[in-house]
């Protein structure tokens, strides 16, 4: 076997490289997505702790917002000497009603802000293009 035969078979093809570069790249992409999901586990298992701790934290706010309507019921009647309990009750169940109306009143302006992301889909529309090389 002659020196440049040698030579010409240890140098890889254009093929071969092409082949050992799509191989690779595979390959890491594989043990990206691996480690994403690994990741993401323990993400997902230390935010569903962190979720339900806040619904705990958010139903004890609950029950104490009902125990302070109810006293400020209590201060507003003060001994029988102001106004009768009922009343009282329902001055507080009205003063939420007013507060809840104001919140969906700015909650519906908030939402009618929303726009869609339109630079974001004037830019995912020049993907393509870019791909097949035009500007």
């Amino acid at each position: 076997m002659s020196m440049a035969q040698q030579v010409q078979d240890e140098d890889p093809t254009i093929g071969r490289l092409v082949h050992d570069a799509t191989k690779d790249i595979s390959t890491l992409i594989q043990k990206e997505i691996q480690l994403a999901k690994s990741e993401l586990k323990v993400s997902v298992r230390a935010g569903g702790t962190g979720i339900g701790l806040f619904l705990a934290a958010a139903f004890l706010l609950v029950l104490a917002v009902i125990m302070l309507s109810v006293a400020i019921a209590y201060f507003i009647n003060w001994n029988g000497d102001g106004l009768a309990l009922h009343w009282a009750l329902l001055i507080v169940f009205g003063f939420y009603l007013l507060v809840a109306a104001l919140l969906v009143y700015v909650g519906v302006r908030q939402v009618k802000r929303v726009r869609a992301p339109e630079r974001a889909i004037e830019q995912g529309k020049e993907i393509p293009k870019a791909l097949k090389g035009k500007s």
